[in-house]
């Protein structure tokens, strides 16, 4: 019977955690998608596909959500979301270089 409850209290302790990760790895996935969103109308755009930047008033909210985002992820701290905003800002401005000054 000790086994049996000490099984209980192995899954129990595992799926305290998984709502916190299952949340994390949404958080994460959702900022990948929202930074991956003007990235295909500029590779268009580079590879003169089409002359038309992606309309500037949706860039412009998208980054205004990052920043705000990326304000709260350095608040509480959280590397990994600094480090992936960080980068997708990094990835953008290097497009936009590329798209303006090439």
């Amino acid at each position: 019977m000790d086994k049996i409850n000490q099984f209980k209290q192995t899954v129990i302790q595992f799926f305290e955690g998984f709502g916190k990760t299952t949340a994390d790895t949404l958080a994460w996935i959702s900022v990948i998608c929202i930074i991956a969103s003007t990235v295909p109308g500029f590779f268009a755009v580079m590879a003169h596909v089409t002359d038309r930047m992606p309309p500037l008033d949706v860039t412009l909210m998208i980054w205004t959500g990052l920043l705000l985002y990326f304000v709260r992820s350095a608040i509480i701290k959280d590397m990994l979301m600094v480090v992936t905003i960080g980068l997708g800002f990094a990835i953008q401005a290097i497009l936009l270089g590329l798209i303006f000054f090439v």
